[in-house]
């Protein structure tokens, strides 16, 4: 039986691009405090923190996962919700 020919799958650009503003935002617009954040993405509170503190930017499944997140709590992404001084 002959081997199939394997199909390069073109990379998909992602949907959102994840900075430290809209991390927090995000977190900010659903109500929730870092540690609750972090119980529902699966991911350390420590990393939560160090996503808004623009150590790290979300990546692969992380950033997958935080857009779906964003999409169901209606996140008007680019829109940062504006935090009093």
């Amino acid at each position: 039986m002959p081997a199939k020919p394997k199909v390069k799958r073109a990379k998909r650009k992602p949907k959102y691009e994840w900075d430290a503003k809209k991390v927090k935002a995000l977190r900010q617009h659903m109500g929730l405090t870092q540690t609750e954040l972090s119980q529902e993405l699966g991911v350390r509170q420590q990393t939560v923190s160090e996503w808004e503190c623009g150590q790290y930017q979300p990546r692969g499944p992380s950033a997958k996962l935080l857009s779906l997140v964003a999409e169901r709590a209606r996140f008007a992404y680019g829109e940062e919700e504006k935090t009093a001084p």
